[in-house]
């Protein structure tokens, strides 16, 4: 178990979701595969541009919470801060 606060985004400057959970890359692949019902599946939010690892998942729902506050354009400068590209991420988790 590794908790982690993700965002995901429908393409560069789009739609945004914000997450958290104890196993990331299966989280995402649930998301990406539209087995979670809701905000991600209705609006395509697949790609992973944005994670950061806690040590406690108490740290990484205040976190998550914290982040789920902010306004878009701090988000966006989280996002291209580590990826200015809005890469997909996913395939980089397990390897």
């Amino acid at each position: 178990m590794q908790p982690a606060v993700y965002i995901l985004a429908n393409r560069k400057h789009g739609t945004l979701y914000v997450g958290v959970t104890s196993k990331l890359a299966a989280r995402v692949f649930q998301h990406r595969n539209n087995e979670v019902e809701g905000f991600t599946s209705k609006y395509g939010v697949h790609r992973l541009v944005w994670a950061e690892t806690h040590d406690t998942m108490e740290t990484a729902i205040t976190r998550e919470k914290q982040i789920k506050k902010w306004n878009r354009a701090w988000k966006v400068q989280l996002i291209e801060q580590e990826n200015p590209e809005w890469d997909d991420l996913y395939n980089r988790l397990n390897g």
